[in-house]
């Protein structure tokens, strides 16, 4: 089975251009690659621009490329799909919705400053994992440049207390590395990855 997380960044490159950055706005998920239904994207693109290039396909197996075209904000695979997954992910993840409340070290023009944040972590790994989140300024997006958060997540175990290195940020998604992870929340993570 073939997954493409919600908020997965996959770049799309097209001949005479630079990548573009596309971020999924829903789960999309099918037997094989070539089945995978269109994906809805965040593109920049007006009504009736088409882009045909080669995607570089995030899933919840690894990364592939395949040849697909971008029209009215859905991404289609258009060409012959690779035959497996290239580049295979080192840790097991699990997709869910994981409340989650905490702050967010900045570093941007103004300095270094703190915010607080409060979501819900959609998917999670013994690595890292993708937050979706606001501050409390109902602002629906993340402020630019957070360096790294402290997050408590609860999870079905409990709560589980995090230092999170961030990896990629667009709008109110923010994906990272673990920088830290408490003990006990550590060992109860790894075994509930584990039991898919």
């Amino acid at each position: 089975m073939i997954t493409v997380p919600a908020g997965s960044s996959l770049t799309l490159r097209c001949p005479d251009t630079q990548g573009i950055v596309l971020v999924s706005l829903a789960e999309v998920t099918a037997p094989f690659i070539s089945e995978l239904p269109p994906i809805p994207v965040l593109s920049l693109d007006g009504p009736g621009v088409r882009r045909i290039g080669v995607l570089e396909l995030v899933t919840g197996s690894g990364v592939t490329w395949v040849e697909a075209e971008l029209r009215n904000d859905q991404l289609t695979v258009i060409g012959d799909a690779p035959t497996d997954v290239v580049q295979r992910r080192s840790a097991a993840r699990r997709p869910g919705s994981y409340p989650a409340v905490g702050t967010a070290q900045i570093e941007n023009i103004d300095g270094r400053h703190l915010v607080a944040v409060r979501g819900r972590v959609e998917d999670i790994s013994t690595a890292g994992l993708l937050l979706r989140a606001t501050t409390g300024d109902n602002v629906p997006s993340l402020p630019y440049g957070i360096e790294r958060t402290m997050l408590h997540v609860t999870m079905p175990w409990g709560e589980m207390t995090a230092a999170v290195t961030t990896v990629d940020q667009r709008a109110d998604l923010l994906r990272g590395t673990f920088e830290w992870v408490e003990p006990n929340g550590a060992e109860e993570l790894a075994r509930f990855c584990a039991g898919r």
